[in-house]
């Protein structure tokens, strides 16, 4: 029998391990969106639109996959491009001097990189607590896995950090503003309904509160381990559902 070299062992090794690799990432080449805050009139010396674009870049940077942040900070081409609310409809379906939204710009942009994953990074404002929310769709039909990837992302967060977690809700509960889902009639969050978001799965986490967390949303240390925390679990939930 004729003996294969040391070196053709070792390259055929290296090549297996190089493909096993290849084959683990492929598994998670689903494509993540993220949405940032654009809102800068967000308390006093504080502009939750820095805070939460310091946590998606974080989250981005750590172990990159396919992904993309939709931000309209700074567009002057659509109203309410650095405020608004997202549950109204002024700030995300109005047209004004012809132009559209911020958020109506930022939802085009998420769904012509067709996701599977959409998350939306906020901050809570008037709650008075150093805690982290989650918030899905009332309604369709992803509303339990939504449920299940929300409360998984704010567990990380709170594990990471000193922030309560204070569960998973629906976006029909807040009571906020205007703007409601046209299936159910129910107030929603724009971005998070599913006749405007295709994602399936698509979350908004409301992170730390503006005055409440004040100071630790600002400190960029506590903004990279916020979004590598999110991103850590993501990555084993992706994981997870390829299996």
């Amino acid at each position: 029998m004729k003996r294969i070299p040391f070196s053709s062992l070792l390259i055929i090794f290296l090549l297996t391990q190089s493909c096993n690799r290849h084959t683990a990432q492929s598994g998670l080449r689903q494509t993540i969106v993220w949405q940032p805050s654009h809102q800068t009139d967000t308390g006093k010396d504080f502009s939750e639109a820095a805070t939460c674009n310091g946590i998606v870049e974080a989250a981005m940077a750590w172990n990159p996959l396919k992904e993309y942040k939709v931000w309209s900070l700074g567009k002057k081409e659509y109203h309410h491009a650095d405020s608004g609310s997202n549950t109204k409809i002024l700030h995300t379906t109005a047209i004004i001097d012809e132009k559209n939204s911020g958020y109506a710009y930022e939802l085009k942009e998420s769904n012509n990189k067709h996701p599977n994953v959409f998350i939306a990074v906020h901050n809570n404002g008037g709650t008075k607590r150093h805690a982290v929310w989650g918030y899905i769709h009332y309604g369709d039909k992803y509303e339990s896995a939504n449920r299940e990837l929300a409360g998984r992302l704010v567990k990380a967060i709170c594990s990471a950090t000193d922030m309560e977690n204070r569960g998973v809700l629906l976006d029909s509960t807040t009571g906020r503003n205007d703007y409601s889902c046209r299936e159910s009639g129910k107030l929603s969050f724009f971005s998070l309904d599913e006749n405007v978001n295709t994602a399936p799965f698509r979350v908004l986490l409301e992170i730390g509160d503006n005055a409440a967390s004040h100071d630790f949303l600002q400190t960029p240390a506590n903004q990279k381990i916020i979004g590598e925390a999110i991103k850590k679990e993501l990555v084993v939930w992706l994981q997870e559902k390829r299996k």
